[in-house]
């Protein structure tokens, strides 16, 4: 159903990550960096294991010890995150939303994915990146900085999702876990556009998740639904023979791992760069020829 008046006060108070009645402003945080931060380790995707050369006992006892650890790792991450200020988690926040938004592959990108902020799932805010990109929209669906932007829709418990192309935050209806997600059919009774069906490339994706490194190790929550919509999405960019998107994820401090933390399975789907309060780390080739370190 559409969102009421009321309903969409809510809805955006929730995407700001702060209660509907805030309290005295903090100070305001130092101005964030807009530059890159020093060049990371050689980029490796992930791969700790051939398992072709793994007999299949083998290969279950290292699938199982590998979901221990990303189990406990999450763990681990969930109680960081659940004890982090207000203060602090808001200041995070705007630092990499700011980032992002004054970047220069950020203004350049013409179409993109990007995630809609979870507050009890503590995923970094994008209600600032999702209110620019939306702000203004012309006749022919564009906005004013020239954006397409699609969005995740979760489809059933079988790590389907989607992403729909939206143009308001009109479009977004909750679920029934109260998570915002595009409705199928906008308001005029049209079926959004999938990215998976649309005829030009995506050049962003802005990724949530729990844990990431400087290699490109990304740790999700467990249900599957990036990696697996992500290997099908380069998948198709690959057989279209377009250029591959730039994967982007949006990180706390306390969510970025030594090297070698984040254990991995083929399935894990390596990202280029990471975006924290302090700056962003390149981490393929592609951030590196992108991002114009």
């Amino acid at each position: 159903m559409r969102l009421s008046r009321q309903v969409k006060q809510r809805v955006l108070a929730a995407l700001m990550n702060q209660p509907c009645t805030r309290p005295s402003p903090a100070p305001a945080p130092a101005p964030a960096p807009t530059t890159l931060l020093s060049r990371p380790p050689p980029y490796a995707p992930p791969s700790t294991v051939t398992f072709s050369t793994m007999n299949k006992n083998t290969e279950q006892e290292h699938l199982d010890a590998v979901f221990k650890q990303k189990r406990a790792l999450r763990s681990r991450v969930r109680k960081a995150l659940k004890a982090m200020e207000p203060d602090l988690r808001s200041q995070e926040d705007n630092a990499i939303q700011r980032i992002i938004l004054e970047s220069p592959w950020f203004k350049s990108s013409r179409r993109l994915c990007a995630y809609i902020c979870c507050s009890a799932l503590r995923e970094v805010d994008t209600s600032k990146l999702l209110s620019e990109t939306l702000s203004n929209p012309t006749g022919d669906g564009h906005t004013q900085r020239g954006k397409i932007l699609y969005v995740p829709r979760v489809e059933d418990k079988n790590c389907h999702m989607r992403m729909l192309r939206i143009s308001c935050i009109d479009d977004l209806v909750a679920n029934s876990m109260d998570i915002l997600e595009p409705a199928p059919v906008d308001g005029d009774g049209n079926v959004r556009e999938d990215v998976m069906l649309a005829n030009e490339p995506v050049d962003l994706f802005l990724l949530p998740g729990l844990a990431f490194d400087r290699s490109g190790r990304r740790l999700g929550r467990g249900g599957g639904y990036y990696d697996t919509f992500l290997k099908k999405y380069l998948e198709l960019a690959k057989a279209r023979d377009w250029k591959q998107p730039l994967l982007v994820v949006l990180s706390y401090s306390v969510q970025i791992m030594d090297e070698g933390v984040i254990a991995v399975t083929p399935n894990d789907i390596p990202v280029d760069a990471l975006v924290s309060p302090i700056g962003v780390i390149p981490i393929s080739q592609t951030a590196l020829d992108r991002m114009k370190l």
